[in-house]
């Protein structure tokens, strides 16, 4: 795919920048941490990775891989979702996925370990711009995105397994509504790639693609038909576009204009409620922090 990327794309403009969606190496098709651990979580960098690294040099560009369930010794029985930013130089950064897609999803977020002293939301500088990434729950906090871009971050990617009914297709379309309104949020470029995958291979979900690039203003300049199967969607970022943009604004600049001290929300600690260190991650333990925190977050009266 990443051949085909950069050699129909190659008489129009040239591709520099790839980018892969959630779980393109590998599916969180068991149930416990132990299990992911033991029969698919792999360390970084790893046999993907340096494949990534061989293209990334034979065509100067830029991969955002798709995520990996990753194994860290550092942290043994935790598992995270992890995407690698690959360039000609190797690997630039390794996100691991805050906002993990609970209940459902056992892997650990980095916030949640204590002690853990690498960036959550590392920015690369790059010759071709400033890239930083978050995976698909994620960008349903517009705090990620937020920090992304005070990092310095100018194309946010998004890394994505965004089913339905919530993803590509009306009458909901979570996933245009959500892009178009971080990269309006942030003045920053967006490209988002989603899993297309159908029903009947992985029950009870279905994925339905819609990768798309969206520019600072929140308009769709490509986008992939939905529907299951593989599709390869291609646009043109002008980065130097953005930066005058970010230079030369003066309203719609949000970045420029957030009162933080207006918000003591993030004041406090919110998830997970308190819990043992050792204690294992499960779909069950996780509705039971759910609820603790539900309770926890009520306005007092």
């Amino acid at each position: 795919m990443i051949d085909s990327a950069v050699a129909g794309a190659a008489p129009f403009l040239p591709v520099r920048l790839v980018v892969f969606p959630e779980f393109a190496h590998s599916a969180p098709v068991f149930e416990t941490a132990a299990e992911l651990i033991d029969k698919l979580a792999i360390e970084i960098p790893n046999e993907h990775t340096h494949r990534l690294e061989q293209k990334a040099r034979a065509h100067d560009i830029y991969i955002q891989s798709g995520s990996m369930l990753e194994f860290d010794p550092k942290w043994p029985g935790h598992v995270f979702n992890t995407t690698c930013l690959v360039g000609p130089e190797g690997i630039l950064y390794k996100y691991r996925k805050v906002n993990t897609w609970i209940p459902y999803e056992v892997h650990t977020s980095p916030h949640d370990l204590e002690g853990y002293d690498e960036p959550f939301f590392p920015v690369a500088d790059t010759p071709i711009g400033r890239i930083g990434c978050a995976i698909c729950y994620d960008w349903l906090f517009p705090e990620a995105m937020r920090q992304l871009a005070a990092n310095g971050a100018e194309v946010l990617v998004r890394v994505s397994a965004y089913m339905d009914p919530w993803g590509a297709t009306e009458p909901m379309d979570w996933w245009t509504v959500i892009n178009r309104a971080r990269a309006i949020e942030n003045v920053a470029y967006v490209v988002a790639t989603n899993q297309g995958a159908s029903l009947k291979h992985y029950p009870p979900y279905s994925w339905p693609g819609g990768s798309q690039v969206v520019d600072y203003d929140g308009r769709l300049l490509a986008q992939a038909s939905p529907g299951p199967g593989e599709r390869i969607v291609v646009a043109p970022i002008d980065v130097s576009a953005l930066r005058h943009e970010r230079a030369s604004r003066r309203g719609h600049h949000m970045l420029a204009h957030l009162r933080t001290e207006a918000y003591p929300v993030y004041q406090g600690h919110q998830y997970p409620p308190p819990m043992e260190n050792e204690e294992e991650i499960s779909y069950e333990r996780n509705n039971q922090l759910i609820e603790e925190a539900k309770r926890s977050s009520k306005p007092s009266t």
